[in-house]
């Protein structure tokens, strides 16, 4: 597949969680995907796996596509999910199997924080 590919099939899976339509989201990944979550520490392992960890999700969330970047080795995507009156920021980097299918996600969910002090005259805060 090629870079485009590969960033028209994350923008599309996107969608498809977007619409609960899980049918659609479980046909773009491998039977034995593997996704990671470094923050918490967390592995799902396996497309059904995956697709109820997200039809499940305890709280109803929609998720705003900010950007998807690929290259010829995978594709990269950086959305907004609203969760109630918050949001939360993710960035999750896809890989590819041969035939296309979603083989391995790395998925992360940064936490904002204060900056350390002794840098306010470089900064602004927004």
């Amino acid at each position: 597949m090629t870079a485009h590919e590969y960033r028209r099939t994350v923008e599309a899976l996107w969608s498809a969680a977007e619409a609960r339509d899980w049918t659609t989201y479980a046909g773009f990944f491998d039977d034995d995907v593997v996704v990671d979550m470094p923050p918490t520490r967390e592995r799902v392992v396996g497309r059904d796996a995956w697709v109820r960890f997200n039809s499940e999700y305890p709280d109803e969330w929609h998720a705003e596509v900010r950007r998807v970047v690929a290259d010829d080795d995978g594709a990269v995507s950086w959305v907004e999910v609203h969760v109630g009156e918050g949001s939360e920021t993710g960035i999750s980097f896809f890989t590819f199997d041969d035939a296309g299918k979603v083989a391995a996600i790395r998925d992360f969910w940064p936490v904002a924080y204060d900056p350390p002090a002794g840098r306010e005259h470089l900064v602004e805060r927004y």
